[in-house]
């Protein structure tokens, strides 16, 4: 089980621009939950940008932030995707997709024009947007005899968990929503109670 209790992502959508030596980067954060969502809004924006010159992006997927990809679109190698993706570090984002459209101005901007460039644009559409902190939540199934209810919910009552489903007869079932950070102290007093088992899912 992962130790970690919380992550930072992106709340929705937002947009910056960044202008040099003619040319455009309009940039556009998103917040996401999937790759295939990530395909879609990637389909849009190129379809609402289609006379742009590139379309570069970073996204960065799930709480170890062990999902992600960068592409410089035809960019020279690691001067677009790669700027973004920084950006996306070194806020400690997640779920997040950030485009970044260049228009050009005709004037060619060097490598480290462009890295500065893609670098600023992307930064630019997250200072537009909201960051937030969502806490990582475990799904648990708790089963215990229904003799044992008082207790289990009492156990679920004093950390303000409230039951998603539940079945009660003889022998009853929940499904509950714990934070993870405090998933082992809240199985650890449940199973010591008499019948009582925790599975997660």
């Amino acid at each position: 089980m992962s130790s970690l209790k919380s992550y930072k992502t992106i709340a929705g959508s937002s947009n910056g621009i960044y202008k040099e030596k003619g040319s455009k980067f309009l940039s556009y954060t998103f917040h996401v939950e999937s790759e295939d969502e990530i395909k879609l809004i990637q389909q849009r924006v190129k379809k609402e940008h289609h006379s742009a010159s590139h379309h570069c992006y970073a996204f960065m997927l799930g709480y170890e932030r062990n999902s992600f990809r960068a592409s410089d679109d035809g960019e020279p190698s690691g001067t677009g995707g790669k700027p973004i993706l920084g950006q996306i570090n070194s806020h400690e984002l997640t779920n997040i997709l950030i485009i970044v459209v260049r228009y050009f101005g005709g004037t060619l901007l060097g490598t480290g024009g462009l890295i500065k460039a893609y670098r600023a644009a992307a930064l630019c559409a997250i200072q537009d947007g909201t960051i937030i902190t969502r806490i990582i939540k475990s799904q648990i199934k708790i089963q215990f005899p229904y003799l044992m209810m008082n207790q289990v919910m009492r156990i679920l009552k004093d950390r303000n968990i409230s039951p998603k489903k539940q079945e009660f007869g003889e022998f009853c079932e929940i499904d509950a929503e714990i934070p993870s950070g405090d998933a082992e102290i809240i199985t650890n007093k449940l199973q010591h109670l008499k019948g009582v088992s925790v599975q997660f899912f």
